[in-house]
């Protein structure tokens, strides 16, 4: 069975708790996580190159597993979050970096805490929305933008509108997008290749 069909089988049981169901099994070594890649996502790395210093910013990585974009985002200098709803994840995370400048924290972004409100200079969600069922998406992307002090930036695999897909994952259309900007953010850019969104709001 491949990852992708372990991901898909944990999540049709469990359509929020499925990152821990999928996290477990992995450290048990049942499963395998599709998104445990050794480097940073390659958009976020071009999207750093033309983007202000880290230094004295702070970031809040979504759905941050493994800990890859969050580690970066640190090297670049940011006091950088990071949070995963899936508790073994965090625990994965802290033994693979454990001298890490990182803060990773269990938190769910449907219901984030309270301090955390417009709290961080640079949110970055990296195809987290997209993990979760399309009911879902309009909440949990009212909650990323809420986040959110200065700037928001997207990163998910891109679909036409139309029919829902057979996820996970369920990624996101120009309207999904467009719903980013919410919660007084405003959109900086859109990007679009054949497979990807990079987006860019700000407020």
């Amino acid at each position: 069975m491949s990852a992708d069909d372990d991901a898909r089988r944990l999540q049709s049981a469990n359509p929020t708790g499925w990152f821990e169901d999928l996290y477990a099994e992995a450290e048990a070594g049942t499963a395998a996580v599709p998104w445990d890649q050794p480097h940073p996502q390659q958009h976020l790395v071009e999207w750093t190159l033309q983007a202000p210093d880290g230094l004295g910013r702070s970031a809040l990585v979504v759905g941050c597993g493994y800990g890859r974009d969050s580690e970066y985002l640190a090297s670049l200098g940011y006091a950088v979050t990071a949070f995963d709803v899936s508790p073994t994840a965090i625990a994965a995370v802290q033994a693979r970096y454990p001298n890490s400048k990182v803060s990773y924290v269990v938190a769910d972004l449907l219901d984030p805490p309270a301090a955390w409100h417009r709290a961080f200079d640079l949110v970055v969600e990296n195809m987290t929305v997209q993990a979760l069922p399309v009911s879902l998406h309009a909440e949990a992307t009212e909650r990323v933008a809420s986040l959110v002090g200065s700037t928001l930036l997207v990163l998910a695999v891109a679909r036409d509108e139309g029919p829902e897909p057979d996820g996970p994952p369920w990624p996101l259309t120009p309207a999904e997008i467009k719903a980013f900007a919410t919660d007084g953010l405003a959109t900086r850019r859109v990007h679009r290749d054949e497979y990807r969104w990079v987006a860019e709001f700000g407020r």
